[in-house]
């Protein structure tokens, strides 16, 4: 007979036991379940709602229900249902009726509430460690290559030339950001549920701040309803994993271009890549491939949940069931790529010479001619409308702006060049891909100078972090 079958007549078909079931995933949350009931148990003893001798036993019996989980010596049951049934049921059986009491005055959606607030702010302040983990990765190839050129893009064509460093420090910034959005998202996560019931409360004297203490909990749910009925913290979690794939797959296609003969801007490290069943020459970037793959597997989770709960009326519905799987799918997969991503990052062998000569194709220096002839008194519209001449006479010569002659600029110029008596040598400086880079001195800019210090910058915030920890 179920815990709660005092109403049925017969019971649950087999059928309806293995649909309705959720211990097959929810069994993690065993640890968190525990530690819930032996905080509510100490409650219970110490305002006098169950006898402290039977809250004692309650709690001794929890803790060696915990070691037995841990050792693998607990079988859990389908027809329990649930990680609490099966605690509970577990517990009556190791300590008699007494056991019977320890669900005194909660529910199991308050339960639930409580043991997904619990997973979801551990796996919370996992995600953010590894987080911070692939920053120190990042800002320490970011002081490796602060000063080597490679080509930056827009649409895919070349545009200006950029240093390989400030490119690592602007996926950085969006890491922090993410960094930033679990901190916020916690906020709402770190919110105790106990004592809600099913709905409406309960009659019992309970000390809900006693709980939320010893849980660890800053606050305690101010209504209810609300408190066993709404997942939206889950949804903000797998909203900010989501904004986190998408960051990490980004990157990843990045690297996959890189890695490519084309382009040949990295090598791929053997322990991070592989190879082909038929073509012996391969060497494929299946870690960067599968990450970006995965991201609409977390995308999933997120609009799973969102579905899920947008037309449920309160309060809690068995609909909310489905939230588990999703959230648990959603976490481990971004802590399995972060955890992958690292090592793949840091093993990369940056090609310099292979990026530096990309950075001089393109005519990546285009912009900063017109800013010379703009210093030479053309206004900078006429001047762009020059330099795309310029561009267009090196098409068809085959040549970059750095081999046109003196000559040639000024011809090709016609009769505005005619207002460029100063044009001298000084433009070959001025074309040079160092001083290109160089002079994009702006707070923020691509400059080695601002590289460094905006490297200091996210060593501070590093340090912040870390020191919170």
């Amino acid at each position: 007979m179920k815990l709660w079958g005092g109403r049925f007549q017969k019971d649950t078909a087999q059928l309806m036991d293995d649909f309705h079931s959720s211990i097959s995933f929810d069994q993690r949350l065993y640890r968190y379940d525990i530690l819930g009931s032996i905080a509510h148990a100490r409650m219970l003893g110490k305002t006098g709602i169950i006898k402290q001798e039977e809250a004692e036993q309650i709690i001794k019996g929890l803790q060696e229900l915990l070691d037995e989980i841990e050792a693998g010596q607990v079988q859990f049951s389908v027809e329990a249902e649930d990680i609490h049934m099966n605690m509970e049921t577990l517990l009556i059986e190791k300590i008699g009726p007494v056991g019977k009491k320890m669900h005194t005055g909660r529910s199991r959606n308050d339960q639930v509430a409580l043991d997904t607030r619990m997973y979801a702010k551990e796996q919370l302040l996992r995600t953010k460690e590894l987080l911070l983990e692939l920053l120190q990765t990042l800002v320490r190839l970011a002081e490796k290559y602060a000063e080597t050129i490679m080509p930056g893009y827009t649409h895919l064509q070349i545009a200006q030339p950029i240093t390989l460093g400030h490119h690592l420090l602007a996926y950085v910034e969006m890491f922090k950001r993410d960094v930033e959005r679990l901190e916020d998202c916690g906020k709402r996560v770190d919110v105790m549920p106990l004592g809600s019931g099913a709905l409406a409360g309960t009659t019992y004297p309970l000390d809900r701040f006693m709980v939320a203490q010893e849980l660890g909990f800053t606050k305690v749910s101010e209504n209810s309803m609300d408190s066993v009925s709404d997942r939206d913290y889950v949804i903000e979690l797998l909203g900010s994993l989501s904004i986190i794939m998408m960051h990490l797959s980004r990157f990843c296609e990045e690297i996959i271009f890189w890695a490519s003969q084309e382009w040949a801007f990295v090598e791929l490290d053997d322990a991070y890549s592989t190879g082909s069943s038929i073509m012996p020459q391969k060497k494929n970037p299946d870690v960067a491939e599968l990450i970006r793959g995965k991201t609409g597997r977390v995308y999933g989770d997120l609009i799973t949940l969102l579905t899920v709960m947008k037309g449920i009326p309160l309060a809690y519905n068995k609909d909310m069931q489905e939230d588990k799987e999703a959230l648990f799918d959603g976490v481990e997969t971004v802590q399995k790529c972060l955890l992958i991503f690292i090592p793949l990052l840091a093993t990369l062998t940056f090609r310099e010479e292979r990026m530096r000569e990309a950075a001089g194709k393109g005519f990546s220096n285009a912009t900063d001619l017109a800013d010379y002839f703009v210093s030479k008194g053309i206004s900078f519209r006429d001047a762009h409308h020059l330099v795309g001449n310029l561009v267009n006479y090196c098409i068809r010569q085959g040549k970059t702006l750095e081999d046109l002659t003196l000559e040639e600029f000024r011809r090709e110029c016609g009769e505005s060049g005619d207002k460029l008596p100063e044009l001298d040598e000084d433009v070959y400086a001025v074309l040079e891909l160092e001083n290109v880079v160089r002079r994009r001195h702006t707070y923020g800019g691509t400059s080695p100078e601002q590289v460094k210090e905006a490297i200091k910058r996210v060593k501070e915030f590093l340090a912040e972090k870390q020191g919170k920890e």
